[in-house]
């Protein structure tokens, strides 16, 4: 016959050990998590500087922490994602960040809890970004001759690279987040159409495209006539003749001036094609996907003359003599 475990009896003084092991164990984790609370508020507590709005872009916590530390925003990866895990996921689009002074908990809260105003801002097809500036500045109350300083500042291309485009911008944006907000949508959209059409984004190739591309912007009545416009600039490049198209001289200022013959005789900038051969040294407007298409496209005609009609559309002609018949009716 089995006989039972006899029980070990705990004495006194062990169990007043085991008690003290337990109770020094509790102590160190309310330490150790004393510690991590007092280093998450203060963290939370720094101060933290930031434009008065951010763009948030869609994605995963982690991919949005990533975005906005590229972004120099002064952002921890993995402690802040943590955070917003808590605090909430941030909402994808602008969102306010007014406090000042501003810490970092106040930011975190209001990539999660606060959208920022925004104002429409319609940028259309042969307008030019001094126009577009100026609308943007009286709209917003901004600098227009910052606007202008930041565009220069940020990239090389005088005009057509802005995007004609309905924009939700934030009001508070300052003058070099706008700039860069419009630029970073330009560069995806030129990148995205050269590339669905020869497959890479070729710089140069891009530029003569554009040039062209604004030039039809401004001749072109409608977007039916827009390749066949194009195949005029086409011919007449071919036979090195000079354009003489009105609207290479609506550029920057002169984006809505009547062009006369005193202005032609007087104007002795490059974008002048009654002066002078080729194309204009830069775009003079910014132009539609349907000019861009038809800047790489033009329609095959041996057409190198044209003018506006009665209906308001352009006859066009093969050869002078029927050029001036057609200017008579």
């Amino acid at each position: 016959m089995e006989m039972p475990f006899a029980k070990v009896p705990i004495n006194a003084t062990t169990e007043r050990t085991m008690n003290s092991k337990s109770i020094q164990i509790f102590l160190i984790v309310c330490d150790v998590a004393l510690i991590i609370i007092y280093s998450l508020l203060f963290h939370l507590s720094r101060p933290m500087s930031s434009s008065s709005v951010a763009f948030v872009p869609q994605g995963s916590i982690s991919q949005i922490i990533s975005y906005m530390v590229e972004k120099n925003f002064d952002l921890h990866d993995k402690v802040d994602k943590y955070l917003l895990y808590m605090i909430g996921k941030p909402q994808s689009g602008w969102v306010s960040i007014n406090p000042s002074p501003l810490t970092r908990g106040d930011f975190l809260y209001k990539l999660s809890h606060s959208k920022a105003p925004l104002k429409v801002i319609t940028y259309i097809p042969g307008e030019t970004k001094e126009l577009l500036f100026v609308q943007i500045a009286l709209a917003f109350d901004l600098s227009y001759e910052k606007l202008m300083q930041e565009y220069a500042l940020a990239t090389p291309y005088v005009e057509g690279f802005l995007v004609p485009d309905t924009y939700y911008i934030p009001i508070g944006i300052s003058e070099k987040h706008l700039v860069h907000f419009l630029l970073a949508n330009a560069k995806k959209y030129h990148k995205d159409v050269f590339e669905k059409i020869f497959g890479e984004f070729n710089e140069a190739k891009w530029q003569k495209f554009i040039i062209i591309a604004s030039i039809i912007q401004k001749e072109a009545a409608n977007n039916e006539e827009m390749p066949m416009v194009s195949s005029v600039i086409y011919n007449r490049l071919k036979k090195d003749m000079k354009l003489q198209m009105d609207g290479t001289l609506n550029y920057g200022q002169y984006s809505h001036i009547k062009i006369t013959p005193q202005r032609i005789r007087e104007d002795t900038s490059p974008y002048n094609t009654y002066m002078y051969k080729g194309l204009p040294p830069n775009p003079v407007c910014s132009v539609s996907k349907e000019a861009i298409f038809a800047a790489i496209f033009p329609k095959a005609t041996n057409y190198l003359y044209f003018v506006k009609n009665k209906n308001g559309t352009h006859t066009f002609s093969q050869n002078y003599e029927t050029h001036l018949e057609n200017i008579k009716n």
